[in-house]
């Protein structure tokens, strides 16, 4: 199915598309409240401005996508790939994002306000400036981070969780070489 169909089925009631391929789409702006998308192939697609609100993207696939001013408020996104997503100023609000999949993803500005992101991977994540107050990082990797300008006011880091040396965040780069991702030091291979 091309953007063209999907948007189509979507304006004519559709809601479900649980393991739909929409590799590098331009979804930017699009209007998508509430959708099923869990296990779809997002990889590469700007959905930057989309309203995404309650949207369910279980074990989704959004390597490298951009979401930069996105509303993902209430979403699931649980067990997510977001390696190298950039979503800059993105609205995450409630977000479960728990065993996610965030290496090297940029999240400067964003509201990440009572997000879960219990054992998710954060290594190399980009956090300046964000909203992360009544967060939750039980289990979560930080190697890397960069929470510079953070409001972590009411989460559960502790002052030895909070990574003192943020080197990673700005050495990371992800390149395409199929379906999976890997990190290796500073670099992302997805």
């Amino acid at each position: 199915m091309n953007v063209r169909e999907f948007l189509n089925h979507y304006s004519h009631g559709q809601r479900k598309y649980v393991g739909i391929r929409l590799h590098a789409a331009d979804l930017k702006g699009a209007s998508l409240s509430p959708i099923d998308l869990s296990r779809a192939d997002l990889s590469h697609a700007d959905l930057s401005y989309a309203d995404l609100r309650d949207a369910r993207l279980e074990h989704a696939n959004l390597t490298n996508a951009d979401l930069s001013w996105a509303n993902l408020a209430g979403a699931n996104l649980v067990d997510i790939n977001l390696i190298g997503a950039e979503l800059s100023e993105a609205n995450l609000a409630g977000v479960d994002l728990s065993r996610g999949d965030l290496r090297c993803a940029q999240l400067q500005g964003a509201n990440l306000e009572g997000v879960n992101f219990k054992n998710a991977d954060l290594e190399g994540v980009s956090l300046q400036r964000a909203n992360l107050r009544n967060t939750k990082f039980e289990g979560a990797d930080l190697a890397g981070a960069d929470l510079t300008g953070a409001d972590i006011a009411g989460s559960d880091l502790k002052p030895g969780e909070i990574p003192e040396n943020p080197h990673v965040a700005s050495h990371c780069w992800v390149t395409w070489a199929g379906d999976r991702g890997e990190v290796s030091g500073s670099s992302a291979t997805v």
